[in-house]
């Protein structure tokens, strides 16, 4: 077995790699497709050859989609988070039973559109239903990046999920707090482990995982600060093991604390302080701001799982954790803090994303911005006419 490499055009190459069938023992040749430098050509060219030796290449003549997915799974381990990498395994047991037998090669847009129907009418592993369409439209999302891979492999010659719609998802009206709900809220928690988690979302539109990594040496209370480096995610659905990973964005961020916050963590930390030394403990810079009532950092589910617990006896209207973080930035917004402001201190990689979330705001800023506009306008006018009488 033996492999070399031919340039098509500069920067472009093909790897052709000899290879005998086993059964035949006739000679055959794979072609594959290349870009960039001769030496990175020749580094694909070994890697392949290496696959071949250790049969973990790939044949989409033979292959199914089921095997494929498994193979493109093993590909990203190393290239996305643990939670993505779960989330996908995921997704790739729920698309298994509906195409896993079909040959990669054979794979048509009417066999997908097909599963994907399925998917909607009877889908779930329990066999208790169908799945929603935001699930079948996240299903659609990642095979196409599968099958975008296998056509990058020259595996297939073109992604049949480019033919293919998938269900259209209706977004869900969001549901935020005003200031009174806010207020009522937090007076609701005062005194229970849930406040200061509750605040901080409220308050500084922090999100889950990043309220249970925070700690003391993140907190400026000096300079009304907190600086958001990591986050806290769980590694499986079923609780599991934790791990810190940098905030959602990929780069940390610095949130400016409302005075009502400073003034309520600088109480919370000495209360912390007091019940920790109770127990023998001294806190550092490296204590949790938010514990549980155990003393232990909370992991993100147990966050949620107490969250729903509370609005369950609490009275209040019904809302969801990361709603608190909606509720901020609407807020901000209504208050006409300017959309990159609010896009800096949410996290958010860029200013569309903000923009899109929040658009249910926009119209009474846009309101706002009209009237500016028009009464610049008419004062520019009235000064024009001044000077002309």
């Amino acid at each position: 077995m033996k492999g070399h490499i031919r340039e098509r055009s500069p920067g472009h190459w093909a790897i052709v790699i000899d290879v005998r069938d086993s059964q035949t023992g006739k000679r055959k040749r794979r072609w594959h497709s290349f870009k960039g430098t001769k030496r990175e050509a020749q580094i694909e060219c070994a890697r392949l050859l290496t696959e071949i030796k250790n049969g973990t290449s790939v044949d989409a003549t033979r292959m199914t989609v089921a095997a494929y997915l498994e193979h493109w799974l093993a590909h990203k381990q190393m290239r996305v988070s643990p939670r993505s990498h779960e989330n996908y395994a995921e997704v790739i047991r729920q698309l298994n039973p509906l195409i896993g037998t079909i040959l990669v090669a054979k794979l048509k847009p009417a066999e997908v559109a097909g599963a994907y129907s399925r998917a909607l009418e009877s889908g779930r592993r329990d066999g208790q239903g169908g799945l929603s369409a935001r699930s079948v439209h996240t299903m659609h999302r990642i095979l196409s990046q599968a099958l975008k891979q296998a056509v990058r492999w020259q595996l297939i010659t073109r992604n049949p999920c480019d033919a293919v719609t998938p269900p259209r998802v209706e977004r869900k009206p969001m549901t935020v707090l005003d200031a009174a709900g806010t207020i009522a809220m937090l007076d609701a928690a005062r005194g229970q482990a849930m406040f200061v988690p509750i605040m901080l979302g409220v308050l500084c539109g922090l999100r889950r995982g990043e309220v249970a990594a925070l700690c003391w040496r993140d907190v400026n209370l000096d300079a009304a600060r907190l600086s958001i480096t990591q986050s806290v995610e769980q590694l499986n659905r079923d609780g599991g093991a934790i791990r810190l990973k940098p905030p959602k964005s990929g780069r940390g961020r610095t949130v400016a604390l409302p005075a009502l916050a400073v003034e309520e963590l600088r109480a919370h930390r000495l209360r912390q302080a007091e019940n920790l030394l109770r127990l023998g403990v001294r806190q550092s810079d490296e204590t949790h701001v938010c514990l549980q009532p155990n003393f232990q950092p909370w992991p993100p589910r147990n966050l949620s799982s107490s969250f729903v617990k509370f609005m369950k006896v609490s009275g209040l209207p019904r809302v969801r954790l990361h709603d608190l973080r909606h509720s901020h930035a609407t807020q901000l917004l209504a208050a006409n803090v300017h959309p990159k402001v609010v896009q800096e201190r949410l996290g958010h990689a860029n200013i569309a994303t903000t923009m899109d979330l929040y658009t249910h705001v926009m119209p009474g800023m846009q309101d706002e911005a009209a009237s500016r506009v028009d009464a610049a306008l008419r004062t520019a006018l009235r000064q024009g006419r001044g000077k002309k009488g």
